[in-house]
């Protein structure tokens, strides 16, 4: 792998390879100097807590060298495109870009005009992937349950504009499930699911928990929506909220996941997002592991 821009394309081999490393690196942790000399920067174009951290937080405990790219005190301020940056930045010799955007495709858009051998991250773009998500979120539902054949999978949620949502099914599916309901009001529904295999939708939130093994809680994400698409909070919440009542109708042992931020009260309660079913805090944990199996996949041959 040189870069890593969606799992679309990734088979069951390689995501568990991946998944196995970052395994044992959240086990046993990782050689402090596995990347030693190597340089990472993130780009981001959108803020994140999560992401951004986690992914400077497994650079660092890896031992490469790492920078925050900082846009507002940059000359992309001052009108430089962005592959001008891009060229700027390589000319410095860095081996890995983890670069969010808001833009469908722009981290593979950087990857095709790279003029250097830096491996591209794509920790987030537009509605289209966020293939490190995909990943952590499949190693914490395999901690506890590695059968994915035989899982039931619910996504609930903004699916239409979630990137999150179209890397977490490309990873189920590649592990072997075909059970994956995506469920949403009509509008946050996918107008086609040729990017989501093996799953199909439904706007009944207590039929697509009927014996769910996963739940997973999406954000509404107002930024890249109509006003007119989204519904009234309290009104979502009646009919798309996580509240214990929905929990009890998912099977008994029923992991709770949200990739975060969580809007409490909208998406899901509070009694089930820091109930002893979320798994939520554990994905954030799992987040560093999987970022740093993803830099030493990518990185770890140049060190």
């Amino acid at each position: 792998m040189q870069h890593l821009l969606t799992l679309e394309n990734l088979d069951h081999a390689t995501i568990t390879r991946l998944l196995d490393r970052a395994e044992r690196f959240r086990v046993e942790g990782a050689p402090r100097d596995l990347l030693a000399g190597c340089t990472v920067l993130t780009l981001f174009f959108e803020h994140s807590t999560r992401t951004r951290t986690s992914f400077v937080l497994a650079s660092k405990r890896l031992g490469a060298d790492t920078l925050n790219f900082d846009l507002t005190h940059s000359s992309t301020s001052k009108g430089e495109s962005l592959l001008d940056t891009l060229h700027t930045l390589e000319a410095m010799h860095l081996d890995a870009l983890v670069v969010r955007h808001n833009e469908n495709g722009m981290p593979a858009y950087l990857a095709g005009h790279a003029n250097s051998d830096v491996a591209v991250i794509n920790a987030g773009d537009g509605t289209h992937a966020h293939p490190t998500q995909g990943l952590l979120d499949a190693l914490t539902i395999r901690q506890r349950r590695p059968d994915f054949e035989n899982l039931r999978i619910a996504i609930c949620g903004d699916i239409r504009h979630s990137r999150v949502a179209r890397s977490d099914v490309q990873a189920f599916h590649a592990l072997g499930s075909h059970d994956i309901r995506l469920c949403a009001p009509a509008t946050m529904l996918p107008e086609s699911l040729d990017e989501f295999p093996g799953s199909n939708t439904t706007e009944d939130f207590d039929a697509a928990l009927a014996d769910a093994d996963v739940v997973i809680m999406l954000r509404i994400q107002k930024e890249r929506m109509a006003a007119a698409q989204f519904p009234e909070a309290a009104d979502y919440h009646a009919h798309y909220g996580l509240d214990t009542r929905r929990l009890a109708l998912a099977a008994k042992n029923c992991q709770v996941l949200h990739p975060g931020p969580i809007n409490r009260g909208i998406e899901i309660a509070p009694e089930v997002a820091d109930g002893p079913q979320s798994r939520i805090l554990d994905q954030v944990a799992n987040g560093v592991a999987t970022r740093m199996a993803v830099l030493a996949e990518l990185l770890a041959a140049r060190s």
